[in-house]
């Protein structure tokens, strides 16, 4: 018909046409987007919604703090121990299994985004910058546009911890690392606080932030020793700064002691409480905090652990769950993290 009409010299009839198939075209591609964003769920940057979690935080501050079970890229660090996560090594720690845990991560952020993303995130056990830059440039939170600071510590196995935040809502002044004097005890390098400083929307203030993996558990006495001397490096710190200003602080991070330990019950802090006494990390079928987010007197605020379901499995043998792991030993498991996140909402 358009070509009889077109013969004619009737433009008139073909614009009227054109147009209606365009109005057509433009209903069915609204109504298909609007289709696949509800039916998406976090899986698509797309779909995460900004504009409720921004007008949210104008109310509360959120944090949240995660050790993601190392988090290396897949290349060779010649002045790291990198080895054992490399494509031909024993785990076989390849691209495709590092973007998949990126993609994960990505989306338990995004889970949040329905109630408040986390304006603030610690993470634990990031091999180095272009792990951050993959997460927050390449990876399904790119639209959020995170930006990130971390330590270079010397730490043999080159893992370090990370901070990231949405510029929107946290603007950063300086950050530095802590050096842990651990020659002291004629013991090797461990991991750098991260200490930043800036000024979150929230509180309408300047806020001190320290983000912390404090030496594990492993070698004993020795190891305990080693862990005493980086939690009293950090409270000094920590000090040094309450001293000087009435400024809010929030630290975070993996601290290998739980919540009655004496590292814990000496800081000059407050630590937020998970609701239901819920736990973070699973050690021989014992759930046990010892992932800690703690604030200044100057702040209030409530802790959850984000127990999303498909971030837990269940043992074989005694049918408990704990968090399902990226790796048990050598054998890959496929999941995030032996740890679960830990989220407060913070407020003056």
């Amino acid at each position: 018909m358009i070509i009889r009409n077109l013969m004619r010299g009737d433009c008139d009839y073909i614009g009227i046409m054109i147009m209606r198939k365009i109005a057509v075209a433009l209903s069915l591609l609204a109504l298909t987007v609007a289709v696949e964003a509800q039916n998406a769920g976090p899986k698509k940057s797309s779909t995460i919604n900004k504009t409720s979690s921004s007008k949210k935080a104008a109310h509360r501050l959120r944090v949240m703090e995660w050790n993601v079970e190392n988090l290396f890229d897949c290349e060779d660090d010649k002045e790291k121990e990198d080895e054992e996560f490399l494509p031909d090594a024993q785990r076989h720690w390849s691209k495709k299994r590092y973007w998949k845990k990126l993609t994960d991560m990505g989306k338990v952020i995004a889970s949040m985004a329905d109630d408040q993303l986390p304006d603030i995130i610690g993470l634990c056990e990031v091999e180095n910058r272009q792990c951050l830059h993959d997460l927050c440039n390449r990876g399904m939170i790119k639209s959020l546009k995170y930006e990130y600071v971390m330590t270079n510590s010397r730490d043999h196995r080159g893992i370090d911890v990370a901070l990231m935040w949405l510029p929107s809502q946290f603007r950063l002044c300086n950050y530095s690392s802590v050096r842990i004097p651990s020659e002291e005890l004629k013991l090797s390098p461990t991991r750098d606080i991260l200490y930043a400083k800036g000024f979150a929307r929230a509180i309408a203030d300047t806020l001190h932030i320290f983000v912390v993996h404090l030496p594990s558990k492993r070698g004993g006495a020795d190891a305990k020793r080693h862990r005493q001397l980086a939690a009293k490096t950090l409270w000094h710190k920590v000090d040094s700064v309450r001293k000087s200003s009435r400024q809010a602080v929030i630290v975070m991070g993996d601290f290998n002691s739980r919540e009655k330990e004496q590292i814990i019950r000496q800081s000059p802090l407050k630590r937020l409480k998970p609701k239901g006494n819920r736990a973070t990390y699973c050690y021989q079928g014992i759930w046990e905090n010892i992932d800690h987010i703690l604030v200044s007197e100057t702040l209030r605020g409530e802790a959850h652990v984000l127990a999303l379901s498909w971030l837990i499995e269940r043992d074989k043998k005694s049918g408990e769950g704990r968090p399902r792991r990226t790796y048990a030993g050598p054998r890959y498991k496929g999941g995030v993290s032996d740890h679960l996140p830990l989220v407060a909402d913070v407020s003056l």
